[in-house]
């Protein structure tokens, strides 16, 4: 039966939530565009702004409208990585990054299993992160594959010509593409050995990131949700707990660490 509770009263999921985390051996933790959007970043289901605003970002991440005008889909991909650029990792990505290094210095593994692409967790100091959609921070030539890291990708003019004489896009995995399969077998793996797994500021609708509480419970490992509103998974985690998760996890390394002092 889950136990869910709004964001002004869950003090009894924090604790137990804290509870879970302190006795975990390995934990797995979705995260999604929620995360992100506390730091500022709008989800791809949000209205764009400015120049954007009459574009559906729906249609723009695709390698049909790469091919019909990458002018255009570069330089959308270049506002998109200037508006991650300027944002900071917020509390919740820092909790995160803490909860990493609290659960190594008892020998326990944690990974986080992203759908972002901006790079946050990282930033926030996250080591073993698998980007599921990859990332807006590495480019690749599209007739070769090689890649770049952004700051070695010149943006001086639109599309990019690569040196191997094709276009230079970014590594994001756009709609009706195949997800990277290091990256699926990494989560998989981590899924299959997990303990624990936190869905964290996302729907979980979307597959495969549906299916992967699905495959945390078959190996009888505690699920949690940490969401803002509500979503498909609500009833069938075992605790849940609903409002910012950049409130909510601090607040869960705070009980933590009372009990790790106790």
């Amino acid at each position: 039966m889950c136990s869910v509770c709004s964001a002004v009263d869950q003090h009894e999921p924090i604790q137990r939530i804290a509870s879970w985390l302190h006795d975990a051996r390995s934990v797995v933790i979705l995260t999604g565009a929620g995360i992100s959007a506390e730091s500022g970043l709008a989800t791809f289901r949000d209205p764009e702004e400015g120049l954007w605003a009459k574009y559906d970002p729906m249609e723009l991440a695709t390698i049909a409208a790469f091919n019909r005008d990458p002018e255009l889909v570069t330089r959308w991909y270049h506002w998109r990585f200037t508006k991650a650029r300027d944002v900071e990792p917020n509390p919740g990505h820092h909790a995160l990054a803490c909860l990493e290094q609290r659960l190594a210095t008892r020998d326990r593994s944690m990974t986080v299993v992203t759908q972002n692409v901006d790079g946050l967790h990282q930033r926030a100091g996250s080591k073993r992160v698998v980007e599921i959609h990859g990332t807006i921070l590495r480019w690749r030539c599209t007739k070769t594959g090689a890649e770049k890291p952004l700051d070695e990708v010149s943006f001086d003019v639109f599309p990019i010509p690569s040196e191997h004489g094709g276009l230079m896009r970014p590594c994001v995995v756009w709609f009706g593409e195949m997800l990277p399969e290091q990256a699926l077998a990494e989560t998989f793996d981590a899924l299959e050995h997990c303990d624990l797994f936190l869905s964290v500021g996302t729907s979980a609708t979307v597959h495969p990131a549906a299916s992967f509480i699905e495959v945390a419970r078959a190996v009888g490992a505690k699920t949690v949700e940490i969401n803002r509103d509500p979503t498909p998974i609500s009833e069938i985690v075992d605790c849940a707990a609903h409002g910012p998760s950049g409130e909510i996890l601090p607040q869960i390394m705070n009980e933590l660490g009372q009990l790790d002092d106790s």
